[in-house]
């Protein structure tokens, strides 16, 4: 059974993996209204990637005795300058995301909740790997600089990233 605090948190958490399927989905609109095709795809599929993050903290609050608490989300952006702007948004994004995965680690521990402990190890792996993902793709777009047939390239690697994340293994 999780405590009031942990399921604050959890609770909490819950909203942050929400919002941050939102954030990948308004990015995936930008992108594809901008023409890249490519950034779209690996948007769209992050986007659903962040739902499955959410709808597993969900499941855990809820088979653990606790109720997960679906609420309201903060409206993402619309727009995001260049490509650069929205992947350092990203990247800033994901730190904030792992920092909190970190607090919430932290009140497991003072909560003595080894369970939840336990399952937020999976997390805190995820996000070691979206933070190196997002810095990988800045450090890109930081050498493609401003140059058009660079961004073309970049957005056709973008998508093979996206078609080798989903073929079978």
């Amino acid at each position: 059974m999780v405590s009031n605090k942990i399921q604050e948190a959890l609770n909490y958490q819950i909203q942050i993996e929400a919002e941050s399927s939102q954030i990948y989905l308004a990015m995936a609109s930008w992108a594809e209204v901008q023409g890249f095709e490519g950034v779209a795809s690996f948007m769209y599929a992050h986007s659903d990637e962040e739902r499955m993050h959410m709808l597993k903290l969900v499941k855990f609050v809820n088979e653990r005795g606790g109720h997960a608490q679906i609420t309201q989300l903060e409206k993402p952006p619309v727009s995001f300058g260049s490509f650069k702007e929205m992947f350092q948004s990203l990247f800033d994004h994901e730190v904030m995301v792992s920092q909190k995965i970190n607090d919430l680690v932290d009140i497991t521990l003072k909560e003595k909740d080894y369970a939840t402990h336990n399952f937020l190890q999976w997390y805190v792996a995820e996000q070691i790997e979206e933070e190196a993902l997002a810095r990988n793709i800045l450090d890109k777009i930081n050498l493609i600089g401003d140059d058009k047939g660079g961004l073309y390239l970049f957005d056709n690697d973008v998508k093979l990233l996206v078609s080798n994340a989903a073929a079978p293994q």
